[in-house]
């Protein structure tokens, strides 16, 4: 398999995901600026959407799209128990999850990265942010995942979007829980060799 990925991107979830499943996979980094490919060519041949993640398959097959690629990742090591069996309610719950980061949390704080946002757009969007991580602050309680003691794929995924808070200025600090759960993910060691693996931090 080969992971497209750019440092610190949503693609650093699945780049998570296979370290903790602990499948053999290479990686491409991507230049999301002019589409191009560290190893070369552009990389809309291998994902007309120009955007990361893309994972390629053994047999060429691409998956594109995170949510779907975390879960693809944990059906090849179900041993890894990163996902729930499929048909399960469990597994569904796990979806429900992904989908609400993806849609509420992923876009809304990926909006704060654009320049020159208007003053009255960012604050809407810092206000609907904040609303969605009080939630999943309030589900997280004391527990040390989002679906209780056991990590899964969905914790991976949140990790990467609360990563991206200091590189948008927008303050964690009231929900103490939130906090906690991002240095709990940051210390487990596929995430640390994930994160210096990008580039992200020395080691």
């Amino acid at each position: 398999m080969k992971l497209y990925y750019a440092p610190a991107a949503c693609s650093l979830s699945p780049h998570i995901v296979l370290r903790e499943a602990g499948l053999p996979f290479e990686m491409e980094q991507v230049n999301l600026g002019d589409k191009t490919m560290a190893g070369g060519g552009d990389y809309r041949s291998i994902n007309p959407k120009g955007y990361v993640p893309a994972l390629r398959l053994d047999d060429g097959t691409v998956l594109t799209e995170g949510p779907a690629i975390v879960q693809y990742i944990a059906d090849q090591v179900p041993d890894s128990q990163l996902a729930p069996p499929a048909g399960t309610l469990e597994r569904y719950q796990l979806i429900e999850w992904l989908n609400f980061i993806s849609t509420e949390i992923h876009k809304n704080m990926g909006g704060l990265f654009k320049p020159q946002l208007p003053d009255a757009t960012r604050s809407a969007i810092e206000e609907t942010l904040a609303a969605r991580l009080g939630f999943v602050a309030q589900r997280l309680g004391a527990a040390s995942y989002l679906s209780g003691e056991r990590f899964s794929v969905a914790d991976a995924y949140l990790f990467v979007i609360l990563n991206w808070a200091p590189f948008v200025k927008f303050d964690l600090s009231p929900w103490p829980a939130l906090q906690a759960f991002h240095q709990r993910v940051a210390a487990r060691p596929a995430v640390q060799a994930a994160l210096r693996a990008e580039g992200l931090i020395k080691g």
